[in-house]
């Protein structure tokens, strides 16, 4: 049974609207003002809460904002009960994170149709989303459903898609972070560069793949550059609205940080396997990882790897002509075929099953 929390300081109308709720099978607990709610609220976390918003002692302004504060009420349901209907009192409330508005007097179909809607949206966060551009949109529509980003006006325009062309540096190391990046087609690349002036990519972003979002988790600025490899499509998320998507709803966050968690736990195993593994081993691994990702973007297609030989140096941590006598020594084997631009996984089994 669902919890609901009504704060209200007119007795009849807090009398009332309990039990219509009650009736329509709805758990009500009940504050006669803010205080009182946000007391009540802590002692026994409600599923949604309906706020009279001109309330004695506290009123339902500073409601919302506690519960904005707390770790244990954010990203509960809110609406707003009020015979306030001026825009700038619409506005604030919006503004602070309130999901509805029910404007005294209501009937009983308009209370509850804002309540069931209301808790049917919360419900509508799936168990995973997939990092592809349709996981992307189904993301964000879900989150935005559930409330908190249908006020932030900025959303929908900043994912406007941005075409830029091959080699288009992004962001270098040191500029500010400002935005989390989503490939929608493309791919780019992230390097950082020794003391020595020697270039090592860091990661390798394709369709479906979020980057940028380190800084923006540690507050800090870039600490390696993002460059296009082909012609690419992104779209930017605003760091704010990233910080809202996870933190003001603990479910959103959740699902949010799991679409990031598998982009840095294959980062660790990278780097795993450039301190310990040998040279062939690592190149390898690294034909057989771009070899699959190519298939699995393209399933229809001959999975071609299309990457330079600096580019995949810089990958794997070597030198171009290190790799280049290893990609040799393949090809004469029959593991591989070989192009100046291409790069065919001809037998990818004999290159995991190898003992390097």
């Amino acid at each position: 049974m669902k919890v609901i929390l009504l704060i209200e300081d007119h007795d009849f109308i807090r009398e009332n609207t309990a039990e219509l709720l009650e009736l329509a099978g709805y758990e009500v607990l009940t504050a006669a003002n803010g205080k009182l709610g946000v007391e009540q609220a802590l002692a026994t976390r409600p599923d949604l809460v309906i706020c009279d918003i001109m309330m004695p002692v506290l009123d339902g302004y500073g409601v919302l904002h506690i519960f904005n504060q707390n770790e244990e009420l954010r990203g509960i349901p809110f609406i707003f009960l009020t015979a306030k209907t001026e825009r700038q009192d619409l506005r604030r409330g919006m503004e602070l994170g309130a999901d509805d508005y029910l404007t005294k007097p209501f009937d009983s179909n308009e209370l509850l149709n804002a309540v069931a809607g209301r808790l049917a949206r919360f419900r509508q966060l799936r168990p995973e989303y997939e990092a592809t551009p349709a996981g992307l949109d189904a993301f964000l529509h879900d989150a935005q459903a559930v409330g908190h980003l249908d006020t932030l006006e900025s959303l929908a325009a900043d994912r406007r898609t941005h075409e830029l062309p091959r080699k288009q540096i992004i962001y270098a190391e040191g500029d500010e972070a400002n935005r989390l990046y989503f490939v929608e087609a493309g791919r780019v690349k992230t390097t950082k560069t020794t003391a020595a002036g020697k270039e090592l990519i860091t990661g390798l972003y394709g369709p479906g793949d979020f980057f940028g979002y380190q800084p923006l988790l540690e507050q800090t600025a870039h600490h390696d550059a993002a460059v296009t490899l082909d012609d690419t499509v992104l779209r930017y998320i605003p760091a704010a609205d990233f910080a809202q998507l996870l933190t003001r709803n603990p479910e959103v966050g959740r699902q949010f940080v799991r679409l990031l968690a598998g982009r840095v736990r294959e980062q660790e195993e990278l780097l795993l396997d450039m301190a310990y593994n040998s040279l062939r081993k690592r190149v390898a691994d690294t034909l057989l990882r771009l070899h699959e990702q190519q298939a699995a973007a393209h399933p229809q297609a001959d999975p071609l790897i299309q990457l330079s030989r600096e580019d995949m140096a810089a990958l794997i941590g070597t030198a171009p002509e290190s790799l280049s006598r290893i990609l040799s020594e393949l090809r004469q084997d029959g593991t591989l075929e070989l192009t100046n631009r291409d790069i065919r996984v001809l037998q990818p089994e004999k290159l995991r099953r190898a003992n390097w």
